[in-house]
This record gives structure tokens, C-alpha cells and sequence, in this order.
């Protein structure tokens, strides 16, 4: 069945984002999802071959381009002084641990698979990469503790660019040492390639950074800009010395990243939604171009052994050796030694450098994506699967209930943190002030100070064991912008809720806030200040429990009308706020929690709750 061109990239493009979304819809890896669209439209039906839909040429270049777009964004999270406050045991595996994997994962490829010794070298390189993107998944999944979920992120970040590099070199080591044509100066010409890629790619990363700092380009074309430079970068590279773009770009992302440029966020947002865009559709491109004779070849003893290689000795060796000496115990070599998922990257990089190979004369490097894709899709299921239950066998996961961040301290957080903490569910405070986190001081309750929007972008604040999310801060629009960048880390939107600053009669005098969708507590007495009174007049947290004689209608007609209900808990510990959007289903044996008085009252006087524009002003200038 043959299809258009247009219609071809329009269909690749949507598979891609449609696995993205379908894999977040059902809680499955993204990775297993899009493999399986991309094997149904190509080889099992054969409507999408991309090298004959588009032209090898175009094809080539698209994953191309798509691998330095995506590990120029990898880069971009690569900053020294972050690096610099790591342990040890992330500076041993990511230095150590990789060269390890890469000796063994090449002989493993080069005795087991049959493959030459160029083809094993880079394979072996392409293979160290775990990737974040695959790795955080599977972290969030897991809730393993923080030590152990520490190693395996940053490993995945610093890791991720180094595999394509490492590549690239052992390709050109390999020509020169295994082939009687090539000559030992092409080793030294690529030497100086490689030198003046990394001078283009700290000149343009430098000059830009200058531009970013000076503003000279206007704010809705930051991003377009930077994109078109890497693309600029990348190409200058590569017509100079063959191969050597990727480095370029690499090192032209790590200048930008410790240049520490506040709009740097805005660009590594905009290349983020471009890389899932093109992560997504080159995985879709190149599963669909794998033929049926490729998918057969999987199922050959010598890839079988060479994954079972992968997982059982090359990781585990690597981890262990790696490690000598370090502060981690027997559990965490473990389990740190079993998990290495590889990814889109990892599948998407070998893709590039197969048909480099192929077109240099290595005719078994045919056999690459057929190799690497039969390592994610196994890495993917079994550590997918695994992680979990094994973490809780070792004692290394966090086993107790779904916890809540607060964003922002003031006393009615802190009464919420230790009601939560009564029940044990982990809540964690996060306020950028250290004064507005002195009334947490004494307390066992769990804080930290910072920028929540900088230091999760960063990785510096771990929010694995963390499923909901409260705003309570006195700036409305701040809420709103922290609002909107986590819906995508949390499962569904009702996970995170804000408190009204306002009122919603002071509210609508902002045009800003009127037509932004945004989940907040239902109760309309239920504002920052109202709630921060009531804390100190002597309200506190009461959970009710929903039983077959006081069903959730009874518990309406009875309760006290001063009570200002928060959220309805499960015996296991999930909680789900009453917002404006969302009124939570509450089954026998939940528990609705609410903020409640100190004592009954008899009056029948309803209390007033309102918040004035002088309130307001109050809150912003204190």
C-alpha cells in the first residue's frame, strides 16, 4: 500500500504523539506503546517504509537533525555546579561505570552477537546511555528512596549525550586500527575535527548565552533562535569534519547550562516540547522501517545472548566494579545493578550510526536495530515490571502511602503537614524563603528551601514518592505558573490544587485570572487568609470516616456548617481534593477531611468569609 509523503509524515507525527498520550492514559511505558505503532504501519502492514516514502536522503537527515536537536536538550541539564555537589558513587559509575559497560557490552557484542570489531565498538558506546526520560518513569513508579533514585537519575542524565560521543570516537579508532587502507593521520584529522567542533560549539554556546544575557533577541523568538543556531552548529560541524556535529552541539548545550541564564527555561521548555515532538515520531520512523526479515533475526540465539549479556553481566559487572570502595551497600549495588532501561535515545542514536556503518562497509551493522531494539523493549518490560516489587524486597522503596507537596509555608501548611504526618502520608513543605519556613523550625515536618520551579527542572528536588500537589502561596499568578508546569509530571489534572488567593469577588477585578482554568478548593470561604485565621483562631484537621450509618448524604445533613471540608482520603492514603472542577467520589471506608472549629457553636450565625482588596495589598507587601 503505497501513501503520500504528506500524509505519511502526518500519520508518523500522530502515532508518535498519540503512544505519548495513550502510554500517560493507561499508566504503560510510552516506549512499548509507540514500538507497536510503528511495527503495525511497517513491517505488519506495510503501509509506512519512511526511507521509500520520503527518499533515504531526507530520511537520514530528518534523524539526524532529530538526534542533535535531542541531545542538545539533554545537554542543556548538564551543569557543573550540580555535578560538583554529587556523591562520589554518580562521579565513579558515570566515569567508570560507563567505560566498564562499554568494554563489556563491545565484547559481549563482538563474541556473542558475531559483529566486527567497528561495529562492536560503537554499539557498545551507543549502549552505556539509559536516559532519563525512561529512568524517571520508572523512578516515579518505583518510589525508591531517595540515595538510590539519586544515582540512577543522574546517571541517566550525564550518561545520555556521552554514549553518541564515545560513538563516534570508537568508529574512528576502530577504522584506523582494524583497516590496512586507513591511515593512522585520519585518526589525528579527526582529533583536530573533534577540537574545532568543540570550538564551534563553545563560540556559538558562549555567544549566544552573551545575546540571551543582553537580551538582543526579543522574547518570542529566543527559542527559534537558539533552535536555528543548533541546527547552524550542528551543520558547520559536520561539513568540516564528518561526524563531529553531535559533540558540537553537545558542548554548545553544557556552555549555555552553566552559564546560568534566567531565560535559559524558557528555551529548555521549548526544546523539551521539541524533542517529545521528535523523540516520538523518529521512534515511530524507525521501528516502522524495521523489516520483517530484521524483527525474525531478533528472535536469534546470538542476540538472545547477547541481551541476557547486557542485563546479567555487563551491568551488573560494571556497577560493582565501578563502585569499589563507595558508600553504597549490597542492596543498592543490587539494585542499581539490575536497573538500565534504554530508551528513544538509545534506539534513535543506533538508527544514525547504522547507516553510517552500513554506508562505510560494515553490512553487519544492518543487525544494529534489530540488536537495539530487542534490548529496550526487553530493558523496558523486565525493569518495568521488576523495579518495584524487587526495591520492596531490598527494603530500598518507599512502601507507605502517596505523599503531598505543599508550595508554600504558612500556618495552615503547617497544620496540614502534621495532620498528614499523624497518618503517615509524606508531605513535604517547599518555600523559596527561609523566613517563611521558620515556623516549620522544631518541627519533624519535611521542608525545603527553594525554587520548586528551578530546582525540579534541575533535579535537585526529588518528588518521586509525591503524587498531589497544594499551591498555597499569596502570589495568584505564581500558583497558576506552577500550576500548569507540574500538570504534566502528575497523572491527571484534579492531582493538583490551589488555594484562592483572592476571593472571588476581589478575583475578578484581574483580568489574568478570569478565563484560566485552574483547579482550586471548592469551598468559597475557603481563601489564603481565611485559612491562615482560622489556623490561629484554633481550627484544626479532623477526618471523618464514611460508614454504611453515616453515609456521605448523612455526613452533608450533619456536619457543622463552619467546617470547611479540604479533601477525602482511602484508607491507603490517597487524597483527593474538593475543587472547583472536581468533587471527589467517596466510597464506604473514606475518610473526608476538613478544617474544623475548636468547639460547637449553637448560634446559627453563619461566619463570614471574605477578603478585601486592602487584604490583598497586605499580602503582596509583606
Amino acid at each position: 500500500m503505497k501513501i503520500s509523503a504528506t500524509l505519511a509524515v502526518s500519520l508518523i507525527i500522530f502515532l508518535g504523539v498519540f503512544s505519548q498520550w495513550l502510554a500517560w492514559k493507561i499508566s504503560k511505558p510510552a516506549i512499548v506503546i509507540m514500538s507497536l505503532a510503528g511495527l503495525i504501519v511497517g513491517p505488519f502492514l506495510n503501509i509506512i517504509v519512511p526511507s521509500q516514502v520520503l527518499g533515504d536522503s531526507i530520511y537520514k537527515s530528518i534523524i539526524s537533525i532529530s538526534v542533535a536537536l535531542i541531545l542538545f536538550e539533554g545537554s542543556l541539564s548538564l551543569d557543573f555546579k550540580e555535578i560538583t555537589d554529587t556523591k562520589m558513587t554518580i562521579k565513579r559509575i558515570v566515569v567508570f561505570g560507563a567505560l566498564i559497560s562499554w568494554i563489556l557490552g563491545s565484547l559481549s557484542a563482538y563474541f556473542l552477537a558475531g559483529l566486527s570489531i567497528t561495529t562492536s565498538l560503537v554499539i557498545g558506546a551507543l549502549l552505556i546511555v539509559t536516559g532519563p526520560t525512561v529512568i524517571i518513569a520508572l523512578l516515579r513508579q518505583a518510589k525508591l528512596d531517595s540515595k538510590v533514585s539519586t544515582i540512577l537519575k543522574w546517571e541517566g542524565i550525564l550518561v545520555d549525550p556521552m554514549g553518541a560521543i564515545l560513538a563516534v570516537l570508537s568508529f574512528e579508532a576502530a577504522e584506523v586500527f582494524t583497516s590496512t587502507s586507513v591511515s593512522p593521520g585520519i585518526l589525528v584529522k579527526f582529533g583536530i575535527g573533534v577540537l574545532i567542533a568543540v570550538a564551534i560549539g563553545g563560540l556559538v554556546g558562549i555567544g549566544t548565552g552573551r545575546a540571551l544575557q543582553k537580551n538582543y533577541f526579543p522574547e518570542y523568538l529566543k527559542s527559534a533562535i537558539v533552535l536555528c543556531l543548533v541546527l547552524g552548529t550542528f551543520s558547520l560541524s559536520e561539513s568540516i569534519t564528518h561526524e563531529t556535529g553531535l559533540l558540537a552541539v553537545t558542548v554548545m548545550g553544557v556552555i549555555l547550562a552553566n552559564m546560568h541564564i534566567s531565560s535559559i527555561e524558557q528555551v529548555k521548555h521549548f526544546n523539551e516540547n521539541i524533542s517529545i515532538l521528535l523523540t516520538s515520531s523518529v521512534f515511530v520512523m524507525l521501528t516502522s522501517s524495521l523489516s520483517r526479515s530484521i524483527l525474525v533475526d531478533i528472535f536469534q540465539l546470538k542476540i538472545i545472548l547477547f541481551v541476557l549479556s547486557m542485563l546479567f553481566i555487563v551491568r551488573p559487572l560494571s556497577i560493582w566494579l565501578s563502585t569499589i570502595g563507595t558508600d553504597l551497600n549490597i542492596r543498592e549495588k543490587t539494585l542499581i545493578g539490575w536497573i538500565a532501561p534504554r530508551g528513544i535515545v538509545a534506539l534513535t542514536v543506533t538508527g544514525y550510526f547504522s547507516n553510517l556503518l552500513v554506508e562505510e562497509g560494515h553490512k553487519d551493522a544492518e543487525l544494529l536495530l534489530a540488536l537495539t531494539f530487542a534490548l529496550v523493549i526487553v530493558t523496558v518490560i523486565a525493569h518495568g515490571f521488576s523495579i518495584q516489587p524487587l526495591a520492596k524486597k531490598l527494603g530500598l522503596a518507599h512502601d507507605g502511602k502517596p505523599g503531598l507537596v505543599i508550595v508554600g509555608s504558612n500556618p495552615f501548611s503547617v497544620a496540614l503537614a502534621k495532620f498528614l504526618k499523624d497518618w503517615d502520608v509524606p508531605s513535604l513543605i517547599v518555600d523559596y524563603s527561609g523566613k517563611n519556613l521558620e515556623n516549620v523550625i522544631n518541627t519533624d515536618i519535611e521542608t525545603y528551601q527553594g525554587e520548586i520551579l528551578y530546582e525540579v527542572a534541575n533535579y535537585n528536588l526529588d518528588l518521586v514518592i509525591y503524587k498531589k500537589m497544594l499551591l498555597n502561596t499569596p502570589i495568584p499568578l505564581y500558583n497558576i505558573l506552577v500550576s500548569n508546569e507540574f500538570v504534566s509530571r502528575f497523572e491527571h489534572t484534579s492531582s493538583i490544587c490551589i488555594i484562592n488567593v483572592l476571593g472571588d469577588k476581589v478575583r475578578s477585578d484581574f483580568k489574568e485570572l478570569q478565563k484560566i482554568g485552574v483547579p482550586r478548593l471548592g469551598d468559597y470561604r475557603a481563601t489564603y487568609l481565611s485559612l491562615i485565621r482560622l489556623v490561629e483562631d484554633g481550627y484544626d484537621f479532623a477526618a471523618t470516616q464514611i460508614t454504611e450509618e453515616l453515609t456521605e448524604e448523612e455526613y452533608y445533613r450533619v456536619m457543622d456548617y463552619r467546617r470547611i471540608n479540604i479533601f477525602t482520603m482511602t484508607e491507603s492514603g490517597d487524597i483527593e481534593f474538593f475543587t472547583t472542577e472536581n468533587k471527589p467520589k467517596i466510597s464506604t471506608g473514606d475518610y473526608i477531611v476538613s478544617l474544623t472549629p475548636p468547639s460547637p457553636d449553637d448560634s446559627g450565625q453563619h461566619l463570614e468569609f471574605s477578603t478585601s482588596r486592602a487584604d490583598f495589598n497586605t499580602i503582596q507587601n509583606s
